[in-house]
């Protein structure tokens, strides 16, 4: 408890830094190329574009996804959960690599080392929200436009930025100590994607015990959520069992992240 104090304390303490630090990250991120802070959004319009081709022309030959009696093209079905990945894989590898990256504001500045990865998730979240801001113009242009069930976003995209900020502090803090579990986050990157019901809806499981434990997935709620916002229309509350399953994830991730903080925090600069 006495080290979540200290972390809300240097957080408030160093809040005008903190979004300094963020929008400087988006310009560190993308400097030096022509188009700057544009390929944030270029990186990832490609990527749907290819997982479109590929589901609905090539491998799958997709048609539209009817629900409710609604029919919604394959590509808007797709864009509704992907969006949220590109904001979780960042996090998934740059965050885990935010201390490091920084490293000199951790051994030639008396920083505050816990504010490092939320300074990089909320520059993450900004472009986000851009791309967000996209995915509701094309359903809009598609013939979808915002409904009720959009004044749930606000409340997906907090606990997306919650969590994966939570645990960023963990991995980051451990990523710090040792190259080596930087590098295993980025290879689980990929395998967490195609478990995640990402390209898939995960409630086609049919083996219950299966479809509970991948519910503890939170790339698997928040990407759920985005896509009964835009195409399943569901409120959050109407699946209570889910949101469970987040609180427990996002608390146990809390416990481990201010375990392993405590424990390393001073052995950081000395092995930056």
């Amino acid at each position: 408890m006495k080290t979540l104090i200290e972390i809300i304390k240097e957080h408030i303490g160093f809040k005008s830094q903190i979004f300094k630090l963020a929008k400087s990250d988006i310009i560190r991120t993308y400097q030096g190329s022509a188009l700057g802070w544009l390929w944030a959004l270029i990186k990832p319009t490609i990527t749907i574009f290819v997982y479109w081709f590929a589901f609905s022309i090539g491998i799958r030959k997709s048609g539209d996804v009817v629900v409710k009696d609604v029919a919604y093209p394959f590509f808007l079905w797709l864009i509704a959960g992907i969006v949220a990945w590109f904001y979780i894989s960042e996090m998934l590898t740059q965050g885990t690599e935010s201390i490091r990256k920084y490293n000199y504001l951790v051994t030639k500045m008396r920083f505050p080392v816990s504010t490092i990865p939320t300074f990089v998730s909320i520059s993450k979240l900004i472009v986000h929200l851009i791309l967000l801001t996209i995915v509701i113009v094309i359903f809009w242009a598609f013939g979808y436009p915002p409904d009720i069930y959009y004044l749930q976003l606000p409340f997906y995209i907090m606990c997306m930025f919650v969590f994966f900020t939570i645990f960023t502090l963990t991995t980051a803090t451990l990523s710090a100590i040792s190259k080596d579990f930087s590098n295993l986050v980025k290879s689980i990157v990929t395998a967490i994607f195609w478990i995640s019901g990402i390209l898939w809806d995960v409630d086609t499981i049919k083996i219950g015990w299966l479809k509970s434990v991948l519910m503890f997935n939170p790339v698997t709620f928040v990407c759920t959520g985005f896509r009964n916002v835009f195409i399943n229309k569901i409120w959050f509350f109407e699946q209570p069992q889910r949101l469970y399953y987040l609180i427990f994830m996002t608390a146990f991730m809390l416990i481990c992240s201010l375990f392993f903080y405590k424990k390393l925090r001073k052995d950081i600069p000395d092995v930056l």
